[in-house]
């Protein structure tokens, strides 16, 4: 029976790949609906995008939300200068003929989790995680309904992609990430440490590409897009895809492994504000620290990338 998923997102070239690769797979994943939230740019572009997205894959029945515009307590950090103007630059995807639904994102997010048996939703959260932290404020009874959090964000040895200390996601809305990591739901992180080994190489690109497909021929454009600012930046021959690996290890945990160690966020340091500190080690006090993530470090690159290009195969 496939899996019942909420997206929640800020698409972003990566997250878009991600979409596409949930959207290619009904066998694993019933997705019950989309939630934009502010992010890489503001959120009624990356809801937008969404809608853009869920119209190139042909499945135009999955809804998409509009979620929160802004952090719980900061000013929103945006991403143009990796993402582009529009979030999602590279190709030119045509204007959605399909609409936002009424009800808002958090709003959804809380009744779809009551209506549904504790334990059915799995989250698969892409971006910021200001829309979970917000629905877990407004209904602290959905902790307890919630399958499991499968989460792109925070880093380790990798340390940080924004400041020296800190992954996007995380550092746009820390005190999101620190409600969600104390929530007490069990939490799959997908850091800086595992996807920065599953690079865009021009080999992997071409293959998408080769696809002839207009799902292919659009994912080629936007990771050469996007893979622009990363490969300057580290000499790297690509850029790490990371939010399609949150997708992938739901469909084939078997190509990541990691450990379940404790992770808490800083909050109050301006010079490490967002910085995911992870226990890796177990050098901590359990009882004051105890694990509360399972933080994923390794990936088969080539059997992800080979999956992805089958899935993203099937759509037109």
């Amino acid at each position: 029976m496939p899996r019942k998923i909420i997206i929640d997102t800020d698409p972003g070239q990566d997250d878009a790949v991600a979409i596409l690769l949930a959207l290619a797979s009904p066998e694993d994943f019933d997705i019950l609906g989309i939630v934009a939230v502010a992010g890489n740019v503001p959120v009624e572009r990356n809801a937008g995008n969404a809608l853009k997205i869920v119209e190139l894959s042909g499945r135009t029945e999955v809804p998409v939300y509009l979620g929160c515009d802004r952090p719980l307590r900061r000013e929103l950090v945006t991403a143009e200068y990796v993402h582009g103007e529009t979030g999602m630059d590279g190709p030119t995807l045509p204007e959605p003929g399909i609409a936002l639904q009424q009800k808002h994102g958090v709003d959804f997010i809380i009744d779809t989790l009551r209506d549904e048996p504790i334990g059915a939703i799995t989250l698969c959260t892409l971006g910021p995680l200001t829309n979970i932290a917000t629905a877990l404020a407004k209904a602290p009874d959905i902790a307890e309904r919630v399958a499991e959090i499968v989460m792109m964000g925070g880093a380790y040895f990798e340390v940080g992609n924004t400041t020296s200390a800190a992954e996007f996601n995380i550092y746009v809305d820390p005190h999101a990430a620190d409600i969600v990591m104390r929530s007490g739901i069990g939490i799959t992180m997908v850091p800086l440490d595992l996807t920065h080994q599953a690079l865009t190489t021009p080999p992997r690109i071409a293959a998408i590409r080769d696809l002839g497909t207009r799902t292919g021929t659009a994912v080629a454009e936007m990771l050469e897009f996007y893979e622009r600012f990363d490969e300057d930046k580290y000499g790297w021959d690509g850029g790490p895809l990371h939010d399609p690996c949150v997708i992938a290890y739901l469909i084939a945990p078997d190509l990541f492994s990691g450990r379940f160690i404790n992770v808490t966020v800083e909050t109050a340091s301006e010079l490490t504000l967002g910085m995911t500190v992870a226990d890796y080690w177990g050098v901590m006090d359990k009882d004051a620290f105890p694990p509360n993530v399972t933080f994923l470090r390794d990936i088969d690159a080539d059997g992800f990338y080979e999956l992805l290009t089958e899935r993203l195969a099937r759509l037109p």
